[in-house]
C-alpha cells in the first residue's frame, strides 16, 4: 500500500478523523503509535513514520498510544469491497480464522500457499497473516481485560494466544504495560449485566445517518431473530464456538454494542460481523462526494448526508435473502424468509 508522505503528514496535522483506520502514524522520538486524529502535538516531521496496519507500526518496534487507542479506530473500508486476495484475507482474519485454524488453515481457505499469501499481505500492509492476527489478538484481549472480570490466564485463551507467557508478552510490547495494569487503569468499566456479557463502543466516520439504516433493517427484520426498537437493533448471532445476541444502539461518534456470548472467543468475530451489518468502516464523505456531484442526486444527499449501505452478519443469510427477495416484494420475502426460520429461534428480548 503506497502511503504519500504529505498527505498523511497534512492529515496528522489537521486531525483528520476520516484517515483514522486507513494508515497509523509512527514517532520515533516517543516510541509509540497512533491514530491520525490524535489530540496529542503533531510530531515533527523527522520523527513521523506511517505504517498501512497496526501490525505493521508494532512490527517496527512503536507500542499502541494510550491516549488516542489506536486499535479502536474504524477499519479501513477497502476490506469490506475489495474482491482480490487480499481483501478476502483481511475480512477472514478479522472473523478469527488465524486464531481457528492457523495460516494453513487461512491460506487453504484462499487456495494459496502460505508462503505467497504472506508475500501479497507483506508487500500491502507490512505484516504477515500471523502479525496481522496477532495485533486483533491484542486489541480482543484489552477489550476483555476493561469490561470483564475475568481472570487473566482465561482472558489469554479467549482472545487467542496460545499461552499466557505469549499474552504477558504481546501485551507488554503492544501497550508498554502488563495485563494487570490495563485492569487497573483509571475509567475501567467492566459490565454488570451478567456473565458472558460485554458491553463496547464500535467508532465509525461520522455523519451516520441513523434513520435511514435503522428503517432499512426495520422493514426486513424477521420475527425471532432480529427487531429495531427505541433507537436499537437486536439480533441473535451464530458463531464459531455457539450462538449469541447483539444489541446495537447508534450514538454520537460511536455504537454501543451489547454482547452476550456464549464463549467469550467469539468476541473478535462478532465485533466484525456487528461493524460489517452497521457498515461502520465507511467513508461516508467520500461517498456523499462522488454522489453529490452528479446533478441528478445533489440536492438528495446534502439532504441526507452519511447514508451506509447495511450488509449482513452472515454470508449465507445474505445469500438466501438475496435469492428470495429477488422474486418478490420486500414485504413477501420477509414472510417467505419466516416460514425457513427455526422452531425455536435464539431469544434476544432481554438484552
Amino acid at each position: 500500500m503506497e502511503l504519500d508522505f504529505e498527505r498523511c503528514y497534512r492529515a496528522v496535522d489537521s486531525r483528520d478523523q476520516r484517515f483514522d483506520g486507513w494508515f497509523y502514524t509512527g514517532v520515533t522520538s516517543t516510541g509509540i503509535y497512533c491514530r491520525p486524529s490524535c489530540p496529542a502535538v503533531t510530531p515533527k516531521r523527522r520523527n513521523v513514520r506511517f505504517y498501512p496496519s497496526a501490525a505493521a507500526a508494532q512490527g517496527a518496534g512503536f507500542r499502541a498510544c494510550r491516549r488516542c487507542r489506536p486499535d479502536t479506530a474504524p477499519g479501513s473500508p477497502e476490506w469490506d469491497v475489495r474482491a482480490d486476495v487480499v481483501g478476502r484475507a483481511m475480512r477472514l482474519i478479522a472473523d478469527g480464522v488465524v486464531d481457528r485454524d492457523g495460516v494453513p488453515g487461512l491460506a487453504s481457505r484462499l487456495g494459496y500457499t502460505e508462503r505467497h499469501l504472506h508475500r501479497m499481505l507483506t508487500t500491502e500492509l507490512g505484516a504477515g497473516p500471523l502479525a496481522l492476527a496477532r495485533a486483533q489478538r491484542a486489541q480482543t484481549a484489552r477489550t476483555l481485560i476493561e469490561t470483564t472480570d475475568l481472570g487473566l490466564a482465561e482472558i489469554a485463551f479467549a482472545a487467542g494466544f496460545g499461552s499466557v507467557r505469549q499474552f504477558n508478552e504481546t501485551i507488554r510490547e503492544v501497550y508498554a504495560v502488563p495485563p494487570s495494569a490495563l485492569r487497573t487503569a483509571p475509567g475501567r468499566t467492566p459490565a454488570t449485566v451478567g456473565a458472558g456479557t460485554i458491553t463496547l463502543r464500535l467508532a465509525y466516520r461520522p455523519p451516520l445517518h441513523v434513520p435511514a439504516l435503522l428503517d432499512f433493517l426495520t422493514c426486513r427484520a424477521l420475527p425471532g431473530i432480529e427487531s429495531v426498537g427505541d433507537g436499537t437493533y437486536r439480533r441473535g448471532l451464530r458463531l464459531p464456538h455457539g450462538p449469541a445476541e447483539v444489541a446495537l444502539t447508534p450514538s454520537p461518534g460511536h455504537v454501543t454494542a451489547t454482547l452476550r456470548l456464549a464463549d467469550v472467543r467469539d468476541l473478535a468475530p462478532a465485533v466484525a460481523r456487528c461493524r460489517r451489518l452497521f457498515d461502520l468502516d465507511a467513508d461516508p464523505v467520500a461517498v456523499d462526494a462522488v454522489l453529490g456531484a452528479d446533478p441528478a442526486l445533489a440536492t438528495l444527499v446534502a439532504a441526507e448526508p452519511g447514508v451506509r449501505l447495511p450488509r449482513a452478519a452472515d454470508g449465507f443469510e445474505l445469500a438466501v435473502r438475496a435469492v428470495v427477495g429477488q422474486q418478490v416484494s420486500v414485504a413477501g420475502a420477509r414472510t417467505t424468509l419466516g416460514h425457513l426460520l427455526p422452531p425455536a429461534p435464539v431469544s434476544y428480548t432481554q438484552l
